[in-house]
Order: C-alpha cells, then sequence, then structure tokens
C-alpha cells in the first residue's frame, strides 16, 4: 500500500480535528506584531491580540528550510512521498518556498502544488488529497488527483473592513472597491488566484443575504465549509446554508492569523469544491 504524506501551510484554515484525523503535516507562516513574531498563535490568541494591539498584524511566507524539514520528516517517517498543497502563489511566496524545498529533496519525490486558494477552499483540497492518500492511492495518482481538483475551487467572503485587505497589499482587482469602503460591506472571491470583488452590500445582513445566494446557486459540491474570524454572526450564515446539496457534511473552520491578518475580524467565507 501507498504512504503518502500530505503536507500544507497555516494558511490553509484547517481545523485541528482534521489534522490530526488525516495526519497532515501543516508548515506555519510567520505573524508579526510589530516587532513580535509567531508562528503558533491560535485562532482566539490571535483575534484576542488584534483587538489588543495598535499595529495591524503582517504575514511572512514560511522559509524553503521549514519545508525541507517537514518533508525530511515525512521520508523519515516512511513517506513514499509527499504531495504538498499551498496558498496561492498570487497571494504569498509560500508555493515558491516549498519549490524549492522540493527541489533539494531530491531524489526523495516531493510535488508542489499551488491550490490558487486560500483559507478553507485551500483546506478542502487538502482533505481531498489526504483523504486519497488514506485510502492507499498512490503518489501519482494523489497529485494527479489533487492537480485536478483546483479548477473546481471555490468561495465567497465577507469582510467587515477592507483596511486590512488594502495594508496587506492583497486587494487584487477589487481596489475599486477602496472609494466607498465606509458605505458597504465588500463581497470578495479568488479568481485566477487573485482577490476580486464578488458584489457589495449596504448592510451586513445584505451581505450575508448576497453570499449563501451565490453559494446555493453554485451547488452542488462535492465538499463544502464555511469559515470565520470573530464573526458573531457564524450561526445565522450557517442557518442561509441549510439543505444545500453537498456530498460531505459542512466543515465548519476557524480563520486563523495568515488569512485573518489581511481579512480582518469578522471576515466569514463559504469555501467549496464543485462536484465533478
Amino acid at each position: 500500500m501507498a504512504n503518502v504524506r500530505i503536507i500544507t501551510d497555516s494558511a490553509a484554515d484547517l481545523p485541528a480535528a482534521e489534522v490530526a484525523r488525516l495526519g497532515i503535516m501543516v508548515v506555519p507562516l510567520t505573524i508579526r506584531f510589530g516587532a513580535e513574531e509567531f508562528t503558533d498563535l491560535s485562532p482566539a490568541d490571535f483575534w484576542a491580540r488584534c483587538k489588543s494591539s495598535s499595529t495591524l498584524p503582517e504575514t511572512a511566507a514560511p522559509s524553503p528550510g521549514a519545508f525541507g524539514a517537514a518533508f525530511e520528516a515525512a521520508r523519515d517517517e516512511g513517506a513514499d512521498g509527499v504531495v504538498c498543497i499551498t496558498i496561492s502563489s498570487e497571494l504569498s511566496g509560500t508555493f515558491q518556498s516549498a519549490k524549492a524545498a522540493a527541489e533539494a529533496a531530491a531524489p526523495f519525490p516531493v510535488t508542489v502544488i499551488d491550490s490558487r486558494a486560500v483559507t478553507m477552499s485551500e483546506g478542502l483540497l487538502v482533505i481531498e488529497a489526504a483523504e486519497a492518500a488514506q485510502r492507499g492511492v498512490a503518489y501519482a495518482d494523489v497529485a494527479a488527483l489533487t492537480r485536478d481538483t483546483v479548477p473546481r475551487l471555490g468561495l465567497v467572503g465577507v469582510l467587515d473592513t477592507l483596511e486590512h485587505l488594502k495594508k496587506g497589499g492583497r486587494i487584487g482587482s477589487a481596489q475599486a472597491l477602496l472609494g466607498s469602503m465606509l458605505a458597504i460591506k465588500p463581497l470578495l472571491t479568488i479568481k485566477d488566484g487573485v482577490v476580486a470583488e464578488e458584489g457589495r452590500a449596504r448592510t451586513r445582513a445584505k451581505a450575508l443575504d448576497q453570499a449563501a445566494k451565490i453559494a446555493i446557486e453554485s451547488a452542488p459540491y462535492a465538499r463544502l465549509a464555511v469559515a470565520n474570524g470573530a464573526a458573531d454572526d457564524l450561526d445565522a450564515l450557517l442557518a442561509k446554508l441549510e439543505g444545500i446539496a453537498t456530498d460531505e457534511p459542512i466543515v465548519v473552520a476557524d480563520i486563523g492569523p495568515v488569512v485573518g491578518t489581511h481579512g480582518g475580524p469578522g471576515i466569514v467565507g463559504v469555501c467549496w469544491i464543485r462536484r465533478a
């Protein structure tokens, strides 16, 4: 039976239970609050620190050495190969770091796949790959399945503020929203690996309605997740999605420091893999 190890980064926002269930290795990005650096902040600790900090946080990609250590650990634990799935290369240097580490790991086989996604869209892709690996699917087939799934990923997110996204330089083609950012609640998506505008609403409630409508109209799904960062209306969004067509139960996840740094408090997202 093949022994394929799945490795990802902390931008995937995977719930700890899924990481443990599937034996996924997570290489963390670095979070900076001024001069302080962290790689192990929990979502709860991150959002608490955001409230008390006078400066907005920043992120930095893992070094090639961090990925190299993860690949080496997988090899030493008996893996036949690694499939490494990263945040969109358009949003972070993480993919490039993983590629450099994969080249240095040769001849140990490592395939690095750019998810072209973030948060639980990336996370669902990781789960899909890890479940295939757990079933004993061969290394090359896990890599092929993962690549083939990337075009079926999607998300729609609602932000309370664009300040974090603007400061972090990740606003992409949603730049046009900035002129009216005080008057609207923006809906965002990821297109071609970058942040793009998906809509806008005058109130938070209407923004959640629009997000749910977009998600319902994009169904049916192979997998679906709802991710949130310190959002007190998560249950309201989940209620709007009740009965949506998905092959697997909805995964509810906390948005952690990486996505939270750029999305800000109150961010929520519906993430999916469309049925093939």
